[in-house]
């Protein structure tokens, strides 16, 4: 037994560490689809918040902002000039929809996780991030085949090399460029959620239990440990929460670039 399985048996029930059944959910109610769950729920949810913000934010623009444009135009030029503009130049102002909506939209579903009642980052659950990132995917490949034709699928070699390396080297650019791109790109998004969610499952259960349900002389430290680990790992999780977005949407912004010019 650990420490942690010493001080809560001590009260006659083990204590439970959190495992991949938080991950769990049954449908919404009774006779529902298998599919229609609470991370199901709340990915239309934060996709209705997304448009409802920016409608609020841009439906009628004024010369002079106020209020939600103010936000609006904020969140704005920070995808514009952070994420955008670095990648695609001058096709920057083109794919700024998209890429407003790929950022925004990814930071609300992980936001979600410090929300009270849902307390779930959508993201954790694979799904979400390979439907988003096999868009990338696709749109990369639309992309490049439309802009550089046949090209597209050569350019991307290096030049000037032995033809026997070509037999090793084409392999594993193609194996690198059209799987491992869109397969890192949705799991570096869900594994940093589904990491996140159980640390933090993990210290506020902790936290819970040793000053709430089994509440010990011994425990008690440990309880107040665990909520204050809970704490930190919440303001660390909110930063993690940002970046992960931030980086999806520049990784989108790259793709789709590498889509529209060969790449050099």
């Amino acid at each position: 037994m650990n420490a942690l399985t010493v001080l809560a048996s001590s009260g006659g029930e083990e204590f439970q560490a959190p495992g991949p059944e938080i991950f769990d959910f049954p449908p919404l109610f009774s006779g529902a689809p298998g599919w229609l769950t609470k991370p199901v729920l709340f990915a239309v949810v934060g996709a209705l918040l997304i448009c409802a913000f920016f409608w609020s934010a841009f439906a009628k623009p004024k010369l002079v902002p106020r209020g939600m444009q103010n936000v609006g135009e904020v969140g704005y030029i920070f995808v514009r000039d952070q994420i955008a503009r670095p990648f695609l130049g001058k096709n920057t102002e083109r794919w700024m929809p998209l890429l407003m909506s790929l950022f925004f939209l990814v930071w609300v579903w992980n936001i979600f996780s410090v929300i009270p009642i849902i307390q779930f980052p959508i993201a954790s659950h694979i799904a979400f991030p390979i439907v988003l990132a096999l868009f990338v995917y696709c749109l990369k490949v639309y992309l490049g085949i439309k802009h550089q034709g046949a090209r597209y699928f050569t350019d991307m070699l290096p030049k000037g090399l032995p033809k026997p390396m070509y037999i090793l080297l084409v392999p594993i650019e193609y194996l690198s460029t059209f799987i491992l791109a869109p397969f890192t790109h949705a799991v570096r998004l869900f594994a940093n959620m589904f990491a996140g969610h159980t640390i933090l499952a993990f210290f506020s259960l902790v936290g819970f239990w040793f000053l709430f349900e089994k509440p010990t002389v011994a425990g008690f430290g440990v309880g107040i440990v665990g909520v204050l680990v809970t704490i930190v790992m919440t303001a660390f999780e909110l930063l993690i929460q940002f970046l992960q977005a931030f980086l999806f949407a520049m990784l989108a912004a790259m793709y789709i670039q590498s889509g529209l010019e060969a790449e050099h």
